[in-house]
């Protein structure tokens, strides 16, 4: 049930204009050979095609028509899988090029459960904050090994973390948790506030707001260091994240977040 309510949820992803013109099936020029790539979301197009939102290595996140892919006897169709490696061929200068061929270079198990919803969380932050055409090879490789991290049962929670933090830096909204907004050491017994893009502020400079999410600069600290081994630092992180990400989402919903909170109730 818990796969079904993910896939079903997936479907709200936001998509692009469906009624833009289809690019032409020709190639006609940028083309890219082999690319290395994940399938982030798809979509139907037309009668018979599909769009897919892909996150790559070395052209960041495309937007591709596969056409014909809906059909039963397209090669394409049972390639174009989430959280499954692949190698795309595509051409075109449109915002949607054409995908001319997949290549699974599959292996890997499926993921259920708990990392299965914890892979979409990562798809749909990728599909909202991530912009098209922009190379993040980094992030590229620390999509990977969240992947993997979570195949091989690693503590969800620090995956995430871990996995916001660096988006966060590749877009330029790196977090300053060493030092405050002014330049000086966090110290470990004091209390903050975080506010974004000032910084951590020591709490009696704001008088409690309560919209901001207050940290113990050990805390602040330790997520530094990526240093989870004290239980109360992975709340204060969570709620870190949670607002700094909801700032630059601009008020766009996070549908995977709820599917999170279903799954951790008793």
């Amino acid at each position: 049930m818990i796969e079904a309510g993910v896939r079903a949820r997936a479907r709200h992803f936001p998509e692009p204009d469906v009624n833009a013109p289809a690019p032409s099936p020709r190639p006609r020029g940028n083309l890219r050979e082999a690319e290395p790539g994940y399938v982030l979301h798809t979509y139907a197009f037309k009668e018979t095609s599909l769009v897919a939102e892909l996150f790559t290595r070395n052209a960041g996140r495309v937007g591709l028509v596969a056409k014909g892919a809906r059909r039963p006897t397209s090669a394409m169709r049972g390639a174009l899988m989430a959280f499954q490696p692949l190698l795309l061929t595509w051409s075109g200068k449109s915002e949607l090029k054409v995908l001319h061929r997949v290549e699974w270079q599959g292996g890997l198990a499926q993921m259920a459960g708990l990392p299965l919803v914890c892979g979409f969380y990562l798809n749909e932050l990728l599909l909202k904050l991530l912009p098209r055409d922009d190379a993040h090879e980094t992030l590229f490789d620390g999509y990977e090994q969240a992947l993997e991290a979570l195949r091989e049962g690693a503590h969800a929670a620090l995956v995430l973390r871990r996995f916001e933090r660096l988006l966060l830096s590749e877009l330029g909204y790196g977090l300053s948790l060493a030092s405050d907004a002014r330049g000086a050491p966090i110290a470990a017994e004091r209390e903050y506030v975080y506010v974004v893009e000032r910084g951590a502020v020591p709490a009696e400079q704001l008088g409690g707001d309560p919209v901001l999410p207050a940290l113990r600069g050990s805390a602040l600290l330790a997520i530094a260091h990526d240093d989870y081994s004290d239980p109360a630092v992975m709340p204060q992180a969570r709620g870190l994240m949670r607002y700094i990400l909801n700032h630059y989402l601009g008020g766009r919903e996070l549908y995977t977040r709820q599917l999170l909170r279903e799954m951790q109730q008793p």
